[in-house]
């Protein structure tokens, strides 16, 4: 589809990546990885067309077509949600506005006869046969299915684009890319603005995309479940492997021992060759044989090792005092815009040293909640912050209040106070502004340099309460890990807003989940909420289903006797019993499988160890039969 050769491009007189050369074949799924300001949106922008390269070639077959997800956008006032939806059929609306022409022609003149009415009907005829193998009569549906899979709701459809946040605005963006039928999507960070649920449902419809797809993510977990290639951008040059995010990293550092074994190798060999040479140079009798010594090690090609970018921010969050035990306590919240309300009666208990993820769609009310907390938003009710609190704040769109005039230096600066003014040199370090660089103006830093910047601006205060929204968006991996190791020792308290899995999976300990206005607590990591989530859905399906079957056969009282009452009880203690067993398995089936990831051999030559593992499996199996078993005979207590 694609073919990109030695590709090259400099800003300020430094390569940012040099003579690059790789093909994008159909059905490639790629992710481009790589640190902040390595190159990844760049190179997006010169697939696209957007920027040119100072040397090199694109070559692309003929009639594809490259949709590009740009990180800015802009939209045309008074348009709703659908119109700029359907903006994503030019040409079907183009032949829809000819029909509607035609149709009004013929409606109106009277000449049956005439040579030129006979001609408005073949070009009717035509026009319908383009529209329908266009899909024209099928593209509202579509449009609705991707807008709904994105997160909007029926009753949005209509409501103009203006009336929604950046991030919803993105989201329409996406869903015209979606419907477009490209040869090829350009996506950069295309989850940045997707609650759990929608990046679930962008999994799915990639899988199934035909066409290929390059994406820029920090989504270590979203780029694993849809790539099936990693092309890696660092120091200038690119490592291409078929393998997923996870997988390629496994092969990059194998790759690397076995580079470095090969050249110690080779080099031990130099090594002996030039011993000989210096001995026989001595010698008039060995002078030709020394001579052709050097020629052979003349020729000798030597084994280079990928040079590894392993430059990461340094990062640690200081508690400044203890508060007390209560951090914040809130009763019967309430939030509206206007007549939308948001948030009613919430009440939120959060105490010290805890770790709060708050999850849900977006427009749930978790920003808010979150803006609340720090006094950024009036509100309904009563929320009280204990003693000693001292709150730091990241906003999910922090990177935009810093001002693009300032330098990286004066913006710490700027922020800094006579305590801790003489070490904003030492803090930019840790975050990986060093040199020159701290003296490039805000506006021409990527937008992970940004968030780094913000983050390292934030530590110029004193805090025991993190709050923070969304902050890994647009950070690279590397910086993401490091931020999230950073929180894990964070010894404060912490509430997050997030809809990155892979970043909340094991970092925090209590799940709010937003939704319908309200806050449900689950007491566990984010894994255990979508279990339970998806457990908890099924059964409120099934329980309606059954609900309303009775009520067709059943007109009679609900009221059950005392067998029926040991009898459902007894069913809900076994469905408990069997629900624990479960857990445990899956627990240490999942911890095995890591185990064989991390060291098969020695794992499998553990004796019986097969034979355990399928026993676990089978005993697995056997619990889930009965445990359907258990909860169909519920059902008819229900």
């Amino acid at each position: 589809m694609l073919n990109i050769h030695n590709l090259s491009i400099s800003f300020q007189g430094e390569f940012l990546f040099e003579e690059i050369t790789y093909r994008l074949g159909a059905g490639d799924r790629i992710g481009l990885v790589g640190k902040n300001g390595a190159g990844k949106s760049t190179m997006l922008k010169i697939l696209a067309g957007d920027l040119k390269p100072d040397t090199g070639q694109i070559a692309k077959e003929k009639d594809i077509s490259i949709g590009f997800l740009r990180q800015d956008i802009d939209f045309v006032e008074g348009r709703s949600v659908l119109e700029e939806a359907y903006q994503a059929f030019e040409k079907i609306k183009t032949l829809e506005l000819k029909l509607e022409e035609i149709n009004v022609q013929l409606v109106e003149r009277t000449d049956y006869e005439s040579e030129s009415y006979n001609q408005l009907m073949i070009d009717l005829n035509d026009v319908q046969h383009q529209y329908e193998i266009l899909g024209g009569y099928n593209y509202q549906g579509e449009t609705e299915r991707i807008l709904q899979g994105l997160g909007f709701k029926r009753e949005d459809f209509n409501k103009q684009t203006d009336t929604f946040s950046g991030g919803w605005r993105m989201r329409i963006e996406l869903a015209k890319l979606l419907l477009q039928s490209n040869d090829i999507l350009l996506l950069d960070e295309p989850t940045n603005h997707l609650d759990i649920e929608s990046i679930i449902w962008l999994e799915g419809f990639l899988k199934t995309f035909t066409g290929s797809v390059v994406i820029v993510s920090h989504d270590k977990m979203f780029l694993d479940n849809v790539t099936n290639r990693t092309i890696e951008v660092s120091l200038g040059r690119i490592y291409d492997y078929n393998k997923p995010y996870s997988k390629y990293l496994v092969l990059r550092e194998e790759r690397r021992e076995q580079q470095l074994a090969a050249q110690k190798n080779q080099q031990k060999e130099i090594e002996q060759t030039e011993k000989l040479i210096s001995k026989f140079r001595a010698k008039a009798s060995k002078a030709s044989m020394a001579q052709s010594l050097i020629k052979k090690l003349d020729k000798v090609d030597r084994i280079e090792v990928d040079e590894d970018d392993n430059a990461v921010m340094s990062l640690n969050f200081p508690i400044s005092i203890n508060p007390g035990k209560v951090v914040l306590e809130a009763e019967a919240v309430s939030k509206s815009y206007g007549d939308k309300k948001v948030l009613h009666d919430v009440d939120l208990l959060v105490e010290r040293n805890t770790k709060t993820a708050f999850v849900g769609q977006n427009g749930q009310g978790k920003s808010t909640l979150a803006k609340i907390i720090v006094g950024e938003l009036s509100y309904e009710g009563n929320l009280k912050l204990g003693h000693n609190v001292q709150i730091a704040y990241f906003a999910q769109n922090q990177a935009e209040y810093l001002d693009g005039e300032k330098t990286v230096h004066q913006t710490m600066i700027d922020a800094a106070n006579e305590t801790n003014r003489s070490k904003v040199r030492d803090i930019l370090g840790t975050f990986l502004f060093r040199g020159n660089e701290v003296d490039k103006y805000v506006k021409v830093l990527s937008g992970g340099e940004r968030n780094r910047l913000a983050l390292a601006k934030m530590l110029l205060q004193p805090f025991n309460v993190l709050v923070m929204d969304e902050p890994t968006n647009h950070l690279d991996i590397q910086s993401k890990n490091v931020l999230k190791e950073a929180l894990a020792n964070f010894e404060g308290t912490l509430i997050l807003v997030s809809h990155d899995r892979d970043f909340l999976q094991g970092l925090t300990k209590t799940v709010f989940e937003f939704k319908d206005r309200q806050i449900k607590e689950f007491l566990g990591d984010i894994d255990y909420y979508l279990k339970e989530r998806s457990i908890e859905d099924l059964r409120e399906a099934e329980k309606k289903t059954v609900n309303k079957k009775e009520k067709k056969e059943s007109s009679g009282s609900s009221k059950k006797d005392y067998k029926d009452q040991k009898k459902l009880k007894s069913l809900n203690n076994r469905l408990s019993n069997i629900e624990s067993s479960i857990n445990k398995l899956e627990k240490s089936i999942k911890a095995t499988d890591a185990e064989l990831a991390a060291n098969y051999d020695k794992v499998v030559a553990k004796p019986s160890f097969f034979e355990d593992y399928e026993s676990k499996k089978k005993e697995l199996s056997a619990l889930m039969k009965e445990w359907e078993k258990v909860q169909l005979e519920l059902e008819k207590y229900n």
